[in-house]
C-alpha cells in the first residue's frame, strides 16, 4: 500500500470518528438541554418542553400519514434521484420540499399553515391596517419601546419593517389571509434549498450538493418553515448569498457588476428584515475567501448600503433602530430567561431545528476542512466545509451576543440550510442511516410537540 493510499484511509477513519462524535455530542446537548430544566424545575421562561419554544400535546391529524408516506418515499428513492440530471433535480428538491412542508404543518390541519400569522404578536394584523408606508417607516422606531403610545406587537418591535413591508405587500395583492400567507412563505421557503444547492456547485461541490439534497429537502426545520417569517428570510438571504458566489466565480465584468449589487440588495434588505442577519457577514466573507475573489465585494456593498440608505431616507435608519430595540428586548421576557441556559441551550434548539445528523456533518466538516490536497475534489470539500462551519459560526455568534435567547429554532432558520450542507460529506452508509433519523425525528417532534409557530 502506497503512503498516499495510507494517508487516505487514515483520513477516513478521521471522518467516521468525527461523525461519531459531532453526532454524541449533539444528542447529549439536546438531552441535557431538555432534562436539566425538567430534573431541577428551573423556570427557563420557554413553555414546557425547553429548550423548544412549546408544549407538549400529542396530536395527529390529517397530515399525518402523508408525511409518513413522503418520509418513507424520500428514503426508498433519494439513492436513485440524487442522480438525475441537475435541474430535474432542482424540481424534485423544490416539489418535495414543499410537499413535505405541508404535510408537517397539516398535522394541526389547514390552521397549521400560517394560522399563526394572525396572532396579535405577528405582522399580518398590523400589515391590515397599514395605509400610508411613508408614515409607518418615519414613526416605525418611535413605536419600538415597550412604554410607548401604541407601541408595536412583539414581532414588528423586534425587527426592522421590512418584514412588516412584504406582508403589507401580500395584503395589497390580496394575499392577506394567514392562509394564503403561509402558503406563499412555503412556496419561498421552499426555493431556499436550491440556492444553497447552486452555491454548492459554482463552488466545485455538485457532488456534495447532490448528496445533501434530501436532508435539504425534507427534515424537522420543515416545522418552522410553513409558519414563521423568518423561512422568507431564510431564502432572501440564501439567494443573496448564491448571487454573490456568481459574481466571485465569474470572469465577466458585466456579471461581476450585476450579480454583485443584486447580491448587496438581498443582504441588504436581509438587515431589513432582521437585526440579527448583518452575521450573514460572516458567510459572504467565507465566500469571497474561498473564491479568492474579492471585485464583488464594493458591488455588493453598494447594493447592500443603497437599501439601507433608502430606508434611511424613508424615515428608518437601522443604526438609530437598533439601540432602541435592545432597550425594548431587555424589558421584555428576555430578562427572565437565565443567560446560563441560553448561551448554550440556544445550540441545542437550532440542533432540533436541523435534526440531529447536523451534528455528524459538522463533525465531518471539521476534518475535511482541515485537510490538505491540490485535486478538485479535495478543494471542494473544504470549501463545503467551511460553508457549513459558518453557518455554525454564525449561530455561535447570535448566541454570544445575548440578543437570542430562546425560539431560536425559528429565529436562525436562515443559517439551517447552511450547515446541512455538511451532510453532503457524510459516508454514503451514514447518509442513509442519517436521513431515515431525520425524517423519523422530524414527525415525532411534530406529533408530540406544539411548536407555538
Amino acid at each position: 500500500m502506497s503512503a498516499k493510499d495510507t494517508a487516505a484511509g487514515i483520513h477516513r477513519e478521521l471522518r467516521v470518528r468525527a461523525a461519531s462524535i459531532g453526532l454524541v455530542a449533539t444528542v447529549l446537548l439536546v438531552v441535557a438541554a431538555i432534562a436539566i430544566p425538567l430534573l431541577t424545575g428551573w423556570d427557563v421562561r420557554a413553555g414546557s418542553f425547553a429548550p423548544l419554544h412549546s408544549i407538549l400535546v400529542l396530536r395527529v391529524g390529517p397530515g399525518t400519514p402523508a408525511a409518513i408516506l413522503l418520509a418513507v418515499a424520500a428514503v426508498a428513492f433519494a439513492p436513485r434521484v440524487v442522480r438525475w440530471p441537475w435541474r430535474r433535480l432542482l424540481v424534485a428538491v423544490y416539489g418535495y420540499g414543499v410537499a413535505w412542508m405541508l404535510a408537517l404543518a397539516t398535522v394541526y390541519g389547514l390552521d397549521g399553515v400560517g394560522a399563526i400569522l394572525d396572532h396579535r404578536t405577528e405582522y399580518l394584523e398590523t400589515a391590515r391596517t397599514v395605509t400610508d408606508i411613508g408614515a409607518t417607516l418615519r414613526d416605525y422606531i418611535a413605536h419600538i419601546p415597550l412604554d410607548s403610545e401604541a407601541n408595536w406587537p412583539v414581532h414588528l418591535a423586534g425587527h426592522p419593517p421590512g418584514a412588516l413591508l412584504f406582508f403589507v405587500v401580500l395584503v395589497r395583492i390580496g394575499l392577506g389571509s394567514a392562509l394564503a400567507a403561509g402558503v406563499v412563505i412555503t412556496l419561498i421557503a421552499g426555493s431556499t434549498a436550491l440556492a444553497v444547492m447552486a452555491t454548492a456547485l459554482r463552488l466545485g461541490g455538485e457532488t456534495f450538493a447532490r448528496r445533501a439534497a434530501p436532508f435539504l429537502a425534507v427534515g424537522p426545520a420543515a416545522i418552522w418553515m410553513c409558519v414563521s417569517a423568518d423561512a422568507m428570510f431564510a431564502a432572501v438571504a440564501a439567494w443573496a448569498t448564491l448571487l454573490l458566489t456568481v459574481a466571485a466565480t465569474s470572469r465577466r465584468t458585466t456579471v461581476v457588476v450585476l450579480a454583485g449589487v443584486g447580491s448587496g440588495i438581498l443582504y441588504g434588505y436581509c438587515v431589513m428584515l432582521s437585526y440579527g442577519l448583518p452575521l450573514l457577514g460572516i458567510l459572504a466573507i467565507t465566500v469571497l475567501v474561498l473564491t479568492r475573489s474579492w471585485r464583488p465585494l464594493p458591488f455588493a456593498v453598494v447594493g447592500a448600503m443603497t437599501v439601507v440608505g433608502v430606508f434611511a431616507w424613508a424615515g428608518f435608519a437601522w443604526w438609530e433602530a437598533l439601540p432602541v430595540l435592545r432597550d425594548r428586548y431587555w424589558a421584555g421576557i428576555a430578562s427572565d430567561r437565565p443567560g446560563a441556559y441560553w448561551t448554550w441551550a440556544n445550540l441545542a434548539a437550532v440542533a432540533v431545528c436541523a435534526g440531529p445528523w447536523v451534528g455528524a456533518g459538522l463533525g465531518v466538516a471539521v476534518v475535511d476542512a482541515r485537510a490538505r490536497g491540490d485535486d478538485p475534489r479535495s478543494r471542494a470539500r473544504r470549501r463545503i466545509a467551511f460553508l457549513a462551519l459558518a453557518g455554525l459560526a454564525m449561530c455561535v455568534a447570535a448566541t454570544l451576543s445575548q440578543m437570542s435567547r430562546a425560539e431560536v429554532e425559528r429565529i436562525w432558520l436562515p443559517f439551517v440550510p447552511w450547515m446541512l450542507l455538511a451532510t453532503g460529506l457524510l459516508p454514503e452508509r451514514w447518509r442513509r442511516s442519517g436521513l431515515i433519523v431525520q425524517v423519523a425525528f422530524a414527525i415525532v417532534v411534530q406529533t408530540l410537540l406544539y411548536t407555538r409557530w
